[in-house]
């Protein structure tokens, strides 16, 4: 009969929480309403740096990476500057800079339409695509640390939550 030996390892998991309160040096809010609106604010706030980290590299705005994802979504067909909009995250953007400023660096192609020159058809280009292609793995696993933070559950309720917020 051989000697064995068995070793238990205890590992102790420390997870520490940044609370609004922590991140803004503010400890006291008017109510759980000013606090949740704040934090909701912050946490937009946040994402929105990371994912601009993510673009800096491409020198695109997470506007333009939204307008880019908007025609890959539409391919083949191709959409005008009122359809793009209205599918934009952020309302307020101005959907025409940013089409041209996209149209200058070729990832998509503004094609005036011979039998009405007023329509415009916007379409994203193959490069326009490959470029998204190699953003795809980076955005994903920025995506990801609402998995690593959040349940299955929660991220439902999150989601359900902001829904019912903005109805």
């Amino acid at each position: 009969m051989k000697n064995t030996s068995t070793f238990v390892v205890y590992t102790t998991v420390v997870i520490v929480i940044m609370r609004l309160e922590d991140e803004i040096k503010q400890v006291k809010f008017a109510n759980d309403y000013q606090r949740a609106m704040l934090n909701i604010m912050f946490t937009a706030n946040w994402l929105e740096v990371g994912i601009s980290q993510l673009l800096k590299k491409y020198d695109m705005s997470s506007q333009q990476y939204n307008v880019l994802r908007i025609l890959r979504g539409s391919r083949p067909k191709p959409l005008n500057l009122l359809d793009i909009q209205e599918r934009m995250m952020d309302k307020m953007s101005n959907a025409t800079r940013l089409v041209e400023k996209l149209r200058q660096k070729g990832l998509l192609t503004r094609i005036q339409c011979p039998t009405n020159r007023r329509k415009v058809e916007i379409e994203i280009t193959d490069k326009g695509m490959e470029v998204l292609k190699e953003l795809d793995p980076s955005m994903d696993q920025n995506d990801q640390l609402l998995a690593k933070k959040l349940t299955t559950d929660e991220v439902k309720l999150l989601g359900d939550m902001l829904d019912r917020l903005r109805d």
